[in-house]
């Protein structure tokens, strides 16, 4: 009985009003329980305010004005992401032998820890591309290139090479501007 009043005293600090479900018929509302209190079914009638935990997330984000800012205040920091780059191959490859189900799972992880770092630094307005290739050091060659379309004024990269006895990984970072 005190669970249900206390119920019914929040739901009407919250919605605004509590109402009976059975407020149109002639029969009375309430019933006895077993203990022999008088129990009532309630409902909703209308909500005044949405809070916090009920409507806010589900809006949808308010539309930005244009900022009309053509060029970054500051410019994507090169060295400190080749930095980045090799103290996470560093950690993750350093003592591993080359195994290719490894080298599969750590190609993911490395990427999106390399990502994940520079995006801590907080660069504004710069998009990350993070793109790792991990493979066996055996006496063989390879060339690995890319294309982009970007501004070669504000665009650019940071790449990053590591090797052990049996492994080789080539990283590179893009920063894009966005404008």
């Amino acid at each position: 009985d005190l669970a249900q009043a206390k119920a019914a005293k929040l739901l009407k600090k919250r919605t605004g009003s509590v109402s009976s479900a059975h407020s149109g018929t002639n029969q009375s509302p309430r019933r006895l329980n077993t203990r022999g209190y008088a129990a009532s079914v309630s409902t909703i009638s209308h909500l005044d305010q949405p809070h916090d935990d009920d409507y806010y997330h589900l809006r949808a984000a308010a539309p930005l004005e244009n900022t009309y800012q053509l060029e970054p205040i500051q410019r994507f920091p090169v060295k400190s992401i080749t930095h980045i780059m090799r103290e996470v191959f560093n950690e993750f490859l350093e003592d591993s032998p080359y195994e290719p189900e490894f080298g599969k799972k750590m190609t993911k992880i490395i990427s999106e820890v390399m990502k994940h770092r520079v995006k801590d630094l907080m660069i504004p307005r710069y998009k990350v591309v993070c793109i790792v290739h991990i493979g066996q050091l055996n006496n063989q060659g390879m060339r690995i290139s890319s294309q982009c379309l970007w501004n070669a004024k504000f665009d650019t990269f940071a790449s990053c090479e590591f090797t052990n006895s049996t492994t080789f990984a080539v990283a590179c970072v893009y920063g894009v501007y966005f404008e």
